[in-house]
């Protein structure tokens, strides 16, 4: 078996309205609603939010909100900084500001924010 990407997950809330805010308002993502389901679109992948532990079986085994750790690609030529202006003029207030990594694809620069639930959310670029 070769498996190839993400295609998408849950993130579990506590206030669908707060969250859709901060992933559509503060970070630009398309949230959309389908018979009753929301999801935030990422590219080709999406997370499917879901209200409460175990809203549609199967599910986790343990649910919860906030215990994730994100970490969320720019567009190719979209600026770093220029993305953490925008956060913090739309309200959010980063956690740390922009720094060295290593993500998945080598060198990368990024800074942190959290959404409503805790979930720590990483900003990246692979700026060259």
């Amino acid at each position: 078996m070769k498996l190839r990407r993400f295609d998408h997950l849950v993130l579990t809330v506590k206030d669908l309205s707060r969250t859709l805010d901060f992933y559509g308002r503060v970070l630009g993502v398309p949230v959309e609603e389908t018979r009753g389901r929301w999801v935030i679109r990422l590219g080709e992948a999406k997370f499917n939010v879901h209200r409460r532990p175990g809203e549609f079986q199967p599910a986790a085994e343990r649910p919860v909100s906030g215990a994730l750790d994100l970490c969320l690609e720019l567009e190719p030529g979209e600026k770093l900084e220029n993305a953490f202006k925008e956060v913090k003029a739309a309200g959010a207030e980063p956690v740390l500001g922009i720094v060295n990594r290593t993500g998945a694809r080598g060198p990368m620069r990024s800074f942190y924010l959290r959404d409503p639930d805790g979930n720590l959310v990483e900003i990246c670029s692979y700026e060259r």
